[in-house]
């Protein structure tokens, strides 16, 4: 097949796939205004984000799935963990309301597919959304009033409640309509490459190498114990750290793993018991 036909034949599915669309603008509309509003509402220790994730989300869901047991399965996939920054992060909302669509329509997204994109962005886009918006333009909006404000302008003190929503807002909705848009034609490209294991792949490993960037840079432990050897003080750290550095934290987080993945304790008993943990070596002096 030439490059023309082949581009033909393209464009031909493209336009069906179009015909076939379920969801209107004014759908996607609504669904990310909902979303921008209650974004923080349903932050917890446990899911962080993911309840209003599912709020925003399901009247889309209810739209697409007209069986009620696919219904319960796509808000279940979208139960899981996530966390990324309210107005550069729509980009992924709108990728997945694309995927939830072609799946919809086609069946052919595997769920791993969709939770694993999730989770493998939510992580680089909070640090794009934290480093520009909150790092950058904030303080620059803040700093331009302050002087206002000091003399006493009303302009000061509503500037700022006013510009910086008018720029979140502004970013999340382009980002959103461009991860839907942006997010169907690449979809379509995939299911015809044959390539979504590569995706799926690609995604998971991604989520890991943030989990595990993360992991090192909070979890921290830390044993303060101490003894002498040929008359020079030498710490269990110390020791620790000759064999593999960060040990400790390192094993601390398979334990965890290990403890939601295979004997399916909830996020709350291990919160609980980190803490009972930390209080108690704590106070015998350990860590």
């Amino acid at each position: 097949m030439d490059k023309d036909k082949k581009n033909e034949v393209i464009n031909e599915e493209n336009e069906a796939t179009e015909q076939k669309k379920v969801l209107t603008k004014k759908d996607l509309v609504k669904s990310w205004f909902r979303w921008i509003n209650t974004v923080e509402f349903s932050s917890s220790f446990e899911r962080l984000q993911s309840l209003t994730f599912v709020a925003w989300i399901s009247p889309i869901l209810e739209k697409l799935y007209k069986d009620k047991d696919d219904l319960v399965k796509a808000l279940k996939r979208h139960l899981v963990f996530f966390n990324t920054e309210g107005s550069w992060g729509t980009l992924i909302h709108g990728i997945t309301v694309a995927m939830e669509e072609e799946n919809a329509i086609s069946g052919k997204i595997p769920d791993e597919m969709i939770v694993n994109l999730k989770t493998g962005f939510m992580g680089p886009l909070a640090g794009i959304g934290d480093t520009v918006s909150w790092g950058t333009i904030i303080p620059i909006v803040t700093a331009f009033f302050l002087p206002m404000a000091a003399e006493g302008s009303i302009i000061g003190a509503i500037g700022p409640l006013l510009v910086v929503p008018l720029f979140t807002w502004t970013i999340s909705y382009q980002l959103f309509m461009l991860g839907y848009k942006v997010g169907r034609n690449s979809i379509m490209e995939i299911l015809r490459s044959g390539k979504i294991k590569q995706i799926i792949n690609f995604a998971g490993v991604l989520g890991l190498f943030m989990m595990g960037v993360l992991s090192a840079q909070f979890v921290k432990m830390e044993p303060i114990v101490s003894y002498m050897i040929s008359g020079e003080e030498v710490t269990l750290q110390s020791q620790l750290d000759s064999i593999i550095p960060g040990i400790l934290p390192l094993s601390l987080v398979f334990l965890i793993s290990y403890l939601i993945t295979n004997k399916k304790v909830k996020q709350s008993k291990i919160l609980i018991g980190v803490l009972i943990f930390s209080l108690i070596t704590s106070y015998i002096g350990l860590f």
